[in-house]
């Protein structure tokens, strides 16, 4: 059972055990390197890292974010102390942002893997890691669906993970004669997400008011599964009239990490 003080901070994270508990360890995912296994890995390591560096700033001996190394740990334990170690990180994670919470103000900027965020920036980046690696688990579910489509996973995924987001698909994207690759992601109602890579090593992920075509149109939840690197299920679900050579090269650079 998820403690109360948890779910409150981490209300995906319910609904991201009971996904795991109906797989085994070792079933694939839509992640197509990663087993649950793997998924259950990686978020240990993400509640430690954030959980540790969150709490250094709090003790006024800031450290720098460690990579994906962190993980390593995690993949040598068994499934059973796997299991116990992630939901305690998960609590650990949410008694110091609850701590960030009380002491910073929510303007408060902190390192983080080469760039400053905002001190609620941690609980809500696990957030988002639960609902998008849940996704992982089930595909379009109902509940992955509704998750996805929350305004604040669009606007996370954008204001704080855009840039880092580009940088796998930005490596790997040949620029062409023009130099710039520059895509437009609409959902109705909603701001446009404007990708962009240029040949001199700017790139940027931003909202934008929608203007002119778009490059790919589809629901909030499509969408930021495309700003990661993911694809719905249903093909249908996204639309575009750009043509071949330019949904390509948007589409590369949306690679995710």
């Amino acid at each position: 059972m998820i403690p109360s003080h948890v779910d409150d901070v981490l209300p995906e994270l319910a609904p991201f055990v009971h996904a795991v508990q109906a797989r085994r360890p070792d079933d694939g995912t839509w992640c197509e390197a990663w087993t649950v296994r793997d998924i259950l890995a990686h978020q240990a390591g993400t509640a430690e890292e954030m959980a540790r560096v969150l709490q250094a700033f709090l003790d006024g001996a800031p450290v720098e974010t460690r990579g994906f190394g962190r993980e390593a740990p995690y993949r040598r334990m068994p499934d059973s102390e796997l299991w116990t170690a992630f939901l305690a990180r998960c609590e650990q994670l949410t008694e110091v942002a609850a701590a960030a919470a009380r002491d910073l103000s929510p303007d408060t900027e902190v390192r983080w893997t080469g760039r400053s965020v905002k001190a609620p920036f941690f609980a809500e980046h696990m957030r988002e890691e639960l609902i998008l690696h849940r996704w992982d688990l089930t595909g379009d579910d109902r509940t992955a669906v509704q998750a996805l489509n929350e305004p604040w996973m669009t606007e996370h995924s954008v204001v704080s993970v855009g840039l880092p987001l580009l940088a796998r698909g930005r490596a790997g994207l040949d620029l062409g004669p023009e130099g710039r690759v520059e895509g437009r992601l609409r959902t109705p109602g909603m701001d446009d997400v404007v990708v962009v890579a240029e040949a001199d090593g700017n790139s940027g992920m931003y909202l934008a008011a929608p203007e002119g075509p778009a490059t790919i149109e589809s629901d909030a939840a499509v969408r930021v599964l495309l700003l990661w690197g993911r694809r719905p299920a249903d093909p249908s679900r996204w639309h575009s009239a750009v043509g071949p050579q330019a949904l390509r090269r948007v589409r590369t650079l949306l690679s995710g990490y």
